[in-house]
């Protein structure tokens, strides 16, 4: 599939949440760079003008980054703006004229995905879709049956490949990283598979609450909020063979491969847990059984990965603000020197890929005590140490919807297959266990493995 430019991007809830914290200023920094050179046309529902959202864009990027003197004057110029209701044709009328003689827009849906239907439909019906691509966001649907129900509304107007399901942690450098450092080095690639690796651990974890975020909240849960989708396309980056191509699907077509080897968690391989002090959250029920702590142990059933169990685990009010991989490699199969480093549970040798707040790949190894006995300690081998401050993910993202490169977006049959795996323990399947903040989670969770606490960073809020 080639790829071609852009020439108008239409952003439907200009004057949301996500634009203010998110889109404003991942577009500054694309005119920064000289990748935003279009039309930009804000569509929100009435009781707003361009020079508001003109406003809105500078309050945006003065508190989320910082006004770039010289990029922002020339985003204020590229901004248009469209006022209706999403519900009535004429709005789209509108939106029709002020695209002009755009041949190839991007439409934006930065609004609630019970409005992806009515906006799409009506995009469709005004010509505004013809030879246009449409950006959606997370969450794409709350399980299987909604989220295929989602995706037929979109492909009645779009077809797969102008659909772009933009879920901002696939735009992350870490993640990035992680990806390269496998494929770009031959010393690690031979020992991802079964027979050098004992388990694979995988931690998000927030040591600030729902942060007001109740209502929310209660339609969500980390099960819905980041194990569905980040979580998943950790394990992915971590357990994917090689891409067979450079094409744009090439990276896609080995990720739904991976997640379609993934087995359905069972109910009893899953533990919830909930913070004490959720339930006197406002918009939150008293008898609330959402989750704000999830652990689990997955099974890939392939020929790499037979056997090898990979443990995910996030919540919020936790220790500290961290997410990290690390690959457990297996004891040494006989120990040479007396010590005890053959038993599985306690082998030394690991991979760590630390993808936040920081950023680290690290490897731990034994290492000899000075002196006349063979005895060793553990050491970790830093292979770099960086802050986090790169390319922030939406410019990332944004930029490559403009320019027609899907590779880091979800496609349907890899969303259809994540859905699949955690399906079974949605909602209320399992029973839900309070845990302390400040803590790693519940007992029964601490009982599911060893888990390797992830190190506090200085940069942890």
């Amino acid at each position: 599939m080639t790829t071609e430019q852009a020439d108008a991007l239409v952003i439907f809830g200009a004057t949301g949440d996500l634009a203010r914290k998110k889109i404003f200023p991942a577009l500054q920094a694309l005119v920064k760079r000289g990748t935003l050179t279009t039309p930009v046309i804000g569509v929100a529902r009435p009781g707003f003008s361009l020079e508001k959202l003109r406003e809105r864009a500078k309050e945006s990027v003065t508190e989320h980054g910082g006004l770039d003197p010289e990029a922002f004057p020339k985003l204020a110029k590229l901004l248009r703006y469209v006022d209706g209701e999403y519900s009535q044709p004429e709005t789209f009328d509108k939106l029709k004229q002020a695209l002009g003689a755009a041949k190839l827009p991007v439409h934006y849906l930065a609004i609630p995905p019970s409005m992806f239907s009515t906006v799409v439909s009506n995009l469709g019906r005004a010509g505004c879709a013809e030879h246009a691509r449409v950006i959606v966001e997370k969450p794409f649907g709350r399980d299987l049956a909604s989220s295929e129900q989602l995706n037929q509304a979109l492909l009645q107007v779009f077809p797969e490949p102008r659909i772009y399901r933009i879920d901002h942690y696939l735009g992350k450098e870490p993640v990035q990283n992680l990806f390269y450092f496998r494929f770009s080095n031959t010393f690690i690639e031979p020992i991802l598979n079964r027979n050098y690796v004992q388990s694979v651990q995988i931690t998000m974890a927030e040591k600030i609450g729902i942060e007001g975020r109740g209502r929310l909240y209660e339609e969500t849960g980390a099960i819905r909020d980041v194990i569905q989708n980040h979580m998943l396309q950790l394990v992915a980056s971590v357990a994917m063979d090689a891409p067979t191509g450079r094409d744009l699907d090439a990276l896609r077509d080995e990720k739904a491969r991976l997640f379609r080897a993934i087995r359905p968690v069972s109910p009893n391989e899953v533990v919830r847990g909930q913070v004490r002090g959720y339930r006197s959250e406002e918009d939150v029920a008293k008898d609330s059984k959402v989750e704000t702590f999830a652990a689990m142990r997955l099974h890939i059933d392939n020929w790499r990965w037979a056997s090898v169990p990979f443990f995910l685990r996030a919540g919020k009010s936790l220790p500290t603000s961290v997410s990290e991989v690390l690959v457990q490699l297996k004891a040494p199969p006989y120990s040479v020197f007396g010590e005890n480093l053959c038993d599985p549970d306690a082998s030394t040798n690991y991979i760590r890929f630390r993808l936040g707040p920081d950023v680290a790949i690290a490897q731990g190894v034994r290492i000899k005590l000075p002196g006349e006995a063979m005895r060793g300690e553990e050491l970790e081998l830093m292979a770099t140490q960086q802050p986090s401050d790169h390319m922030d993910a939406y410019a990332r993202l944004l930029g490559d919807a403009m320019k027609g490169d899907a590779t880091l977006f979800a496609r349907e049959d890899s969303v259809a297959a994540q859905w699949r795996v955690v399906e079974p323990i949605l909602g209320n399947a399992t029973p839900v266990h309070e845990y302390a903040p400040g803590t790693w989670g519940p007992a029964e969770a601490q009982r599911m493995t060893r888990w390797a606490d992830p190190a506090p960073t200085h940069r942890s809020k």
